[in-house]
């Protein structure tokens, strides 16, 4: 999936897309533009002191991608004791301006990232980023030799907060956590984005297992807290209700600007086991070592757990709940090693040596985890080769 340009057009952090660097104050240059402001607190109509605001260009709603040239980098400051900031050398162009800071709105916590994965292109997921935060956008228009102003408002978020402890009473400390909003037809997204591997979401529990969420806006929330071990796809989680699925978890209901306690979490500490074993191919019994293996729960499919195969093709799901699950390995792959023929005047020459990709066939295992399983086999056989287009 690609998330290109349009993320950090939305991004506080600032992640050497399209020249995004955070804070860099740029030297006047006669040649390009001057953008001014403030930014005020709509709850207090207080200056928002040591904001961050950001401005990046506006994408072009008939451009082909790909075409015409590169979109300006985008720019970000801080505002001073005034709430006032000011950024140098902007090139020309159509940008939009936004500001963030510690228990206000943040887009990174508003944005259905669900509904961007579904698009196509990127310039359509830019486009639809921009909609969903459009009521916080602030459009600007920058010219060369001119100061252009802009005045940007934060919104009071709301915030959850509770405590994560194990079932023998102690703290459970450095928890991670996943949040699902509701959205409509009573579906779900994630909240916030795992970006370069890290965790969706920063917060982590303290020494007394306390936690607090924020920069949230205001709907129908799922915590679940997760175990720190990375990445976090495989990481176990238990939600509120001390639910290890979803389905079951308790809501919570928060409104702008509300924080909202309570949302305890108990972990237990027993009847957990380990789920494992390896993965190979039918015909000679190698080792994959290309591909995800997903752990479900088998009475809807959905997914528990994922991890990645290691080089020997082994895997292993820690802290699994007794039930029934379905095995997935879908998409593996690995590299055929092939001799290439030396020429005919290079009988002495090395012979070359080249890798085709082979594609295996899907395979699911169902299983029931009632103690460990550490030597499951998961045996693939060679995918079809795919039929012409003509055909």
């Amino acid at each position: 999936m690609a998330w290109r340009h349009w993320l950090c057009i939305l991004c506080v952090v600032c992640l050497g897309l399209g020249g995004c660097d955070k804070h860099k104050a740029n030297k006047p240059d006669p040649t390009k533009g001057t953008v001014t402001g403030i930014v005020l607190c709509a709850d207090t109509g207080k200056p928002a002191r040591f904001a961050t605001v950001i401005l990046s260009a506006a994408p072009k709603k008939d451009e082909k991608e790909e075409k015409g040239p590169p979109l300006p980098a985008t720019e970000s400051t801080v505002t001073d004791l005034d709430g006032r900031f000011r950024l140098e050398a902007v090139e020309p162009g159509q940008y939009y301006a936004f500001a963030t800071q510690e228990g206000y709105l943040d887009p990174m916590r508003g944005l259905d990232f669900s509904r961007l994965g579904k698009l196509a292109s990127d310039l359509d997921q830019e486009l639809d980023a921009i909609g969903q935060w459009k009521d916080r956008l602030v459009e600007v228009k920058v010219s060369a030799h001119r100061t252009s102003d802009a005045a940007l408002q934060i919104v009071r978020a709301a915030e959850i907060g509770g405590t994560v402890t194990y079932d023998d009473g102690s703290p459970a400390i450095g928890m991670h956590f996943k949040l699902f909003r509701k959205i409509e037809k009573n579906g779900w997204t994630d909240v916030g984005l795992a970006i370069f591997g890290g965790w969706s979401l920063a917060e982590v529990s303290d020494s007394h297992g306390r936690f607090n969420l924020t920069n949230l806006p205001a709907g129908e929330y799922i915590v679940c807290t997760s175990m720190p071990m990375e990445p976090e796809d495989s990481a176990p989680r238990v939600c509120l209700g001390n639910t290890f699925r979803r389905k079951d978890a308790k809501t919570v209901k928060v409104q702008a600007g509300e924080i909202a306690s309570g949302a305890d979490i108990e972990i237990p500490l027993s009847g957990l086991h380990t789920v494992a074993g390896s993965v190979t191919a039918v015909a000679d019994g190698h080792a994959m070592v290309n591909g995800p293996v997903d752990l479900l729960y088998a009475d809807d499919r959905e997914k528990a757990r994922e991890v990645s195969l290691a080089e020997d093709g082994s895997f292993s799901f820690q802290y699994v709940p007794e039930g029934k699950y379905i095995l997935l390995v879908a998409g593996a792959q690995d590299a055929e090693q092939k001799n290439s023929e030396p020429g005919s005047g290079d009988s002495g020459a090395a012979v070359a040596k080249t890798n085709t990709a082979r594609r295996y066939a899907d395979k699911e295992l169902p299983i029931t985890v009632l103690t460990d399983m550490d030597d499951l086999q998961i045996q693939l056989a060679l995918a079809p080769p795919d039929k012409p287009q003509n055909q």
